[in-house]
């Protein structure tokens, strides 16, 4: 894939019975960064599917952990989808779907949430991807879905949080610490638990850069 910041592959699966496409973004080919740990990147990948399934919205094609050519690496079910499509085509249909997508990257600390990161499927789903640059414990909210700040969250959507909060003291923590560590674990726990105690998804804040660039 040769527009992206890191190595980064499509490929073919094959387990014998049938075959996929996927993205294969190997460790050893990640751009080495200021504020996060080298060569953690593809755990985090996998960490964003896994609160993404946890919380029950799905916006995160399936995702995991595995040794491929160039090495370990995160692999990723390729979604067909409209390349023409982006958040700021799709924002008036999919209104409800982006108020939960700026619920999760808040819970996620998303640092890098670009208009092409939302794909809009062949089958009319929307999806999320590129979340290596989230998790961080320091808050670094970074998106251009800031059309629903200061909004109410959904109570079908506090009600998701408030059953992913719960589960984190059980297997879904247990999960993410094998991608995570426990400082980053612990800031989950608390970001969600300010976003339910506020109700509100957060403005921007002024005294930080909060628009990735470049935005598309």
């Amino acid at each position: 894939m040769p527009w992206s910041s890191n190595a980064t592959f499509l490929v073919e699966l094959s387990d014998g019975n049938g075959e996929l496409l996927a993205i294969y973004k190997p460790q050893r080919g990640e751009r080495p960064l200021w504020d996060f740990p080298r060569g953690t990147l593809c755990h985090r990948e996998v960490a964003a599917f896994e609160v993404s399934e946890a919380l029950g919205w799905h916006f995160v094609p399936d995702t995991v952990l595995r040794d491929g050519p160039a090495g370990i690496g995160m692999m990723q079910r390729f979604v067909e989808h409209d390349p023409e499509e982006h958040y700021f085509t799709l924002l008036e249909k999919f209104a409800d779907d982006f108020r939960r997508m700026a619920a999760f990257d808040v819970v996620i600390n998303n640092t890098d949430r670009k208009a092409g990161h939302c794909l809009l499927t062949t089958d009319g789903r929307v999806f999320g991807i590129d979340h290596g640059i989230a998790f961080h414990a320091q808050w670094k909210l970074r998106t251009v879905i800031w059309e629903f700040a200061g909004e109410s969250i959904p109570p079908a959507a506090c009600s998701a949080l408030q059953q992913f909060l719960a589960s984190l003291r059980s297997d879904v923590g247990d999960r993410l610490l094998l991608s995570l560590d426990r400082l980053e674990l612990d800031a989950v726990r608390a970001r969600t638990e300010h976003l339910l105690a506020t109700g509100v998804l957060p403005e921007p804040d002024g005294d930080y850069h909060s628009f990735p660039w470049p935005m598309i």
